[in-house]
């Protein structure tokens, strides 16, 4: 139940989860114990909101070995970060440098909408890389954003995780 992604405190919204509450005083029991065991910084809800995505948009889980087209607007925040981490919630690390993106670097379309690789092999572009095999998480965390203090965080749109090809 600790290593669950959805079901007590959890909001999934299209293929990431958060569990709003986890910071809070009001967070349930599982969650706290989800604090205390991974040892996390959980965020209040006047800090921000972590979302995780395991799966792709086709329903698959995330490999390492994979290539992804993460497409679409970030909800509102005054800041977030991207990341990508392995079966155990660490940050995966690539030639001793951390794979992720911000908001502040990020390369946006006209209507403020991105495309972000993530693979093995560079991209133009928005891209971070991802080495090795086996499972992999993304987490999208959200700072000083509106939508943790709201009730309506079950209603905002998330991008898109798209698989665009596995090595063999």
């Amino acid at each position: 139940m600790l290593d669950a992604r959805d079901g007590v405190g959890a909001v999934a919204i299209g293929g990431w989860t958060a569990f709003p509450d986890i910071g809070t005083p009001d967070a349930d029991p599982y969650s706290k114990a989800r604090v205390s065991r991974q040892g996390i910084l959980a965020l209040g809800r006047a800090e921000g909101l972590a979302f995780a995505a395991t799966h792709d948009a086709g329903g698959q889980p995330l490999r390492r070995e994979c290539s992804y087209r993460i497409e679409g607007i970030a909800p509102p925040a005054r800041f977030w970060t991207l990341y990508a981490a392995d079966s155990a919630r660490n940050v995966i690390m690539a030639n001793q440098r951390k794979t992720a993106l911000h908001s502040l670097e990020l390369l946006r379309r006209p209507d403020n909408s991105f495309s972000i690789a993530v693979s093995r092999k560079p991209a133009p572009g928005n891209w971070f890389g991802v080495p090795g095999a086996g499972p992999m998480r993304f987490v999208l965390t959200l700072y000083d954003t509106p939508v943790a203090g709201s009730t309506g965080v079950a209603d905002m749109e998330m991008p898109t995780v798209v698989n665009v090809g596995c090595d063999a």
